[in-house]
């Protein structure tokens, strides 16, 4: 058993396949999903992954968690999820990034979260009652959900009839999931069909519970590597060191550039018989 993540619903698109052939897909982000802390059987009585994500700001964050956050040496997270594991084998280093090749293209995953708030609605739309008559007999009460009770005994109303109320926000859990394909770069997941939740909503996307884990997926999970950064820092200092030898370079091919100006000296001697002339201009 493996830890999930939590991410974010970004929304609904579609993807070509090779056969020309289209899916629809939902798209969740994993923004700096991170582990916050461990959670063992020696202290906690069992094996569990403490994982964060989003960021919050601090005035959002009670002083406690901002200590939490702190110890891990993780940002302020806006949502923080526990998952189960069978043993310590399915733990990860406190502070990693667990990227979005944790699942693989074709994996089945189970997805959780609230479903898309409807308010206050009558047993119509939230039962699919057919109400009343809507002509003769019948007055102002055509989409009522009529008689909710019996007689003097029991004299009540039972717990869970289904009236009128608040529908819709409830949490869910959508089973057997496809994962279409997988974006690490950008964090992104692709999911075939609709999950539960609407746009921006957070949800917590795991292995499927009904069928086995694919051989191929990485365990205890892929980490996110955040050092090639600096790689790419180094590559650029390396550069600017071969440009600035190539102009201390220049100025010694340039060193020829004096024998063109002694030229000119044959030049000087008729300017040295000038004088001479001029003498034998005077005796004559």
């Amino acid at each position: 058993m493996r830890t999930g993540v939590i991410a974010k619903k970004v929304g609904m698109t579609r993807l070509f396949q090779e056969d020309g052939r289209h899916v629809p897909v939902t798209v969740l982000a994993l923004e700096d999903c991170q582990v916050v802390s461990h959670r063992t059987a020696e202290r906690d009585g069992y094996f569990a992954l403490q994982v964060g994500s989003g960021e919050a700001k601090q005035k959002n964050v009670a002083k406690p968690q901002r200590e939490h956050f702190a110890k891990a040496e993780v940002p302020l997270k806006r949502r923080v999820a526990e998952f189960r594991l069978e043993n310590e084998e399915g733990l990860m280093p406190v502070g990693s990034t667990i990227s979005a090749e944790h699942f693989i293209a074709g994996q089945k995953v189970d997805i959780t979260g609230h479903t898309q708030g409807k308010g206050f609605a009558g047993a119509m739309k939230r039962w699919g009652f057919g109400g009343l008559r809507a002509t003769h007999g019948v007055s102002i009460s055509h989409r009522s959900h009529g008689s909710t009770g019996n007689r003097q005994d029991p004299g009540r109303v039972f717990k869970g009839k289904k009236m009128a109320g608040h529908m819709g926000d409830r949490q869910r859990t959508q089973q057997n999931l496809e994962i279409v394909r997988t974006d690490a770069e950008r964090g992104l997941l692709f999911v075939k069909g609709s999950v539960p939740g609407s746009k921006n909503g957070w949800l917590m996307v795991q292995d499927a519970v009904k069928l086995p884990m694919p051989e191929e997926a990485p365990f205890p999970g892929a980490v996110l590597d955040l050092n090639v950064a600096p790689e790419a820092e180094e590559v650029v200092e390396t550069e600017a060191v071969a440009t600035e030898e190539a102009v201390t370079e220049a100025p010694a091919e340039a060193a020829p550039a004096p024998a063109a100006e002694e030229t000119p000296a044959p030049e000087a001697a008729p300017e040295a018989d000038a004088p001479a002339a001029d003498d034998e201009n005077k005796e004559g």
